[in-house]
């Protein structure tokens, strides 16, 4: 049973939180030397074994927030992994956010003897299983390939102690929310659970109700969602004109590594055709996008081989690459808390950033909606052509590599109206 509820309060050290000497040597050799607010808020009642309901951005911490306690409560009750039967899972709504979860988890449980694994689709399952009939401890997965293993009998969650829902609007948004509760049913009733979200919608409400038992509610959303070290701009332009726009903007001397945002996987592909013609070095990343190439466009785009990647939503959150000056949103998204993760690819760590939106006159309602969730009105600019001059602008020569014309070769048309988002979304996870 949960032990006594703990006042919260900001501690200044890991170790005043409970964390073991095992893990306080993995965070030092990682770099971590504080904790973060949700980190501080959250690891003395997850360790004293309550559920959880945190609301906070990306970026705040929140792997550590909820993979310290989880492993080092695992670690304590020193049990051997049993074959496929994880102890604990952790759902991600995307392929690239349950492989950076895994990543950190690993690093944090270097010292003991816990096994982590992820599982995704996209690309074949016969490791996975391998991972799995070798025992696991952790899991990290996406709905979709969880429940396909399920059902192939390669995963039995009869024996998960703690079950975490990692950035449950955009697992809810993204058309999971059945995936979800069919997982869900299938853990423990005696469970610790755990869930994340950036906003808390009525949808994410009402499963928070249903999964979590008298849960500690931890929030550390700011008043103000955007960092004030980013640069927040927007230039309006006519539709017809964005490309030629964005291209005056990629080349901005201060500009050294972009992320530049469609809202379709046609449009990235579009995007990048262009840019390369133009020798300007882009790759894009998008559900349609085979797991590989996926992450030989993330690979290139970290080690420097191409400075501009080009992304759906899909990209939004759970990414955290070093070095990104600027985010250019060549169209707003549909729903303005996905600016706000998309723009949240800069400014990280305390760093600075600028993001950029280049806005048409029927996206006017949607730029509303971002200025009003984000509490501030945005510095407006007639057109990007004409405000960078001929000082701040600096050609890039670049040559597009063999993989980048490979990745143009695989790009795909995307005719599908709106309402078959979601449905391509679950896919793409």
């Amino acid at each position: 049973m949960p032990g006594t509820r703990r006042k919260t309060i900001l501690t200044q050290t890991f170790a005043a939180l409970g964390i073991s000497s095992a893990f306080l040597s993995a965070l030092k050799d990682i770099g971590y030397q504080q904790p973060t607010p949700i980190q501080s808020k959250s690891v003395a009642h997850l360790l004293d074994g309550h559920d959880l309901m945190g609301v906070a951005q990306t970026g705040t911490g929140k792997t550590a927030a909820f993979g310290l306690p989880l492993l080092q409560r695992l670690d304590q009750a020193n049990e051997p992994a049993r074959t496929r039967r994880p102890r604990s899972l952790i759902l991600a709504p995307t392929r690239e956010l349950a492989s950076q979860i895994h990543s950190e988890l690993e690093k944090f449980a270097k010292n003991t003897s816990i096994r982590c694994s992820v599982i995704f689709g996209g690309v074949g399952q016969n490791p996975q299983v391998r991972q799995l009939q070798q025992g696991v401890d952790v899991l990290v997965a996406t709905p979709g390939r969880l429940l396909d293993l399920v059902g192939q009998g390669h995963v039995d969650l009869s024996t998960i102690s703690v079950l975490v829902l990692d950035e449950a609007d955009r697992l809810l948004d993204m058309g999971f929310i059945h995936d979800v509760k069919r997982i869900v049913q299938q853990t423990p009733k005696s469970r610790q659970s755990l869930l994340f979200s950036a906003t808390i919608s009525k949808d994410v409400s009402e499963l928070a109700r249903k999964m979590l038992r008298d849960p500690i509610r931890v929030n550390v959303s700011p008043k103000q969602p955007t960092v004030k070290t980013i640069d927040q701009r927007v230039i309006m332009v006519e539709s017809p004109d964005k490309l030629e726009t964005l291209q005056t903007l990629l080349h901005d001397k201060a500009l050294s590594r972009a992320i530049v945002f469609t809202r379709t996987k046609h449009g990235a592909n579009k995007v990048v055709k262009k840019l390369c013609a133009a020798g300007i070095s882009a790759d894009a990343i998008h559900g349609n996008k085979s797991q590989s190439a996926r992450q030989r466009a993330l690979a290139d785009f970290k080690k420097g081989r191409t400075w501009v990647l080009v992304a759906t939503d899909i990209a939004a959150r759970g990414l955290d690459i070093e070095g990104v000056s600027h985010v250019i949103n060549l169209e707003l998204p549909h729903e303005p808390e996905s600016y706000v993760h998309r723009i949240g690819r800069t400014g990280r760590a305390g760093a600075s950033g600028v993001a950029w939106s280049l806005v048409a006159p029927s996206e006017v309602s949607r730029l509303r909606a971002v200025e009003k969730l984000i509490r501030l009105d945005l510095a407006h600019f007639d057109t990007g052509l004409n405000k960078l001059g001929p000082e701040e602008t600096g050609r890039r020569q670049t040559q597009t590599s063999a993989s980048q014309a490979d990745s143009r070769r695989e790009g795909g048309s995307n005719k599908k109206r709106h309402g078959r988002r979601r449905r391509t979304q679950r896919r793409a996870a």
